[in-house]
C-alpha cells in the first residue's frame, strides 16, 4: 500500500531541522511539533513521525534504520522467491523420481497374459487351498492337488474377488498399495 507522497524531501528535511532547531524553545518535543506544523501545511502527527523516523536514521533514537528496513523487506521478498522456487523444484523432482519408478516396474515386471497378474513380484503369490502350498512370486499354478473335479462334488475353493472357481490355487496379493 503505497501512500501518496504530498510533500517533498526537501520540504520534510526543512520541517525537521526547523523542529530540531526550536525544540528548546518549547517545553516539549510536541510542543515544537504543533507550532511548527501548521507553518508547513501538514498534521502534527505526520511532522512527529518525521522526526522520529530521522533520529532513528541518525542513530540518536533507538529503533530500525530506514536502511536495515528496505534490507529486511527486499531479503523477505527474496526468501519468498526462493521458497516457491524449491517447492517447483521439489514437485518436478518428486514427478520425475515417479516416472523413473514406473519406467523401471514395467520394464521389469512381466506379467501373466491370462491373469493380468504380475509374475516375478514379491507382492503376489499363488496359494493352493487344497494342500496349503505357496507359491510366491509366481502367477501360474503349480499345485500337486489333485483335480478339484476329482474332490467331492467339485471346488469350493475362491479366487480373489470373492467368488467360486474350479481351480485349486487361487492367486494371492501380499500388502497393500
Amino acid at each position: 500500500m503505497n501512500k501518496s507522497n504530498k510533500f517533498s524531501p526537501e520540504v520534510r528535511e526543512r520541517a525537521v531541522r526547523m523542529v530540531q532547531e526550536h525544540r528548546g524553545e518549547y517545553p516539549s518535543l510536541w510542543a515544537a511539533v504543533e507550532s511548527i506544523a501548521p507553518k508547513i501545511g501538514c498534521v502534527p502527527l505526520t511532522l512527529l513521525d518525521w522526526v522520529k523516523r530521522t533520529e532513528i536514521d541518525a542513530g540518536s533514537r533507538p529503533g530500525t534504520t530506514t536502511a536495515e528496513t528496505q534490507r529486511i523487506k527486499d531479503l523477505e521478498r527474496e526468501n519468498k522467491e526462493l521458497r516457491g522456487a524449491n517447492d517447483i523444484l521439489r514437485t518436478a523432482s518428486a514427478f520425475f523420481a515417479q516416472a523413473e519408478l514406473d519406467r523401471k516396474l514395467k520394464s521389469r515386471t512381466p506379467t501373466s497374459i491370462s491373469t493380468g497378474i504380475p509374475t516375478g513380484s514379491s507382492r503376489f503369490a499363488t496359494y493352493c487351498r487344497l494342500t496349503g502350498a505357496m507359491q510366491p512370486g509366481s502367477a501360474t499354478p503349480n499345485c500337486a492337488a489333485p483335480e478339484p473335479s476329482a474332490m467331492n462334488g467339485g471346488c469350493r475353493t475362491l479366487n480373489v474377488s470373492g467368488k467360486p472357481t474350479c481351480r485349486s490355487t487361487v492367486p494371492t496379493r501380499f500388502g497393500s498399495r
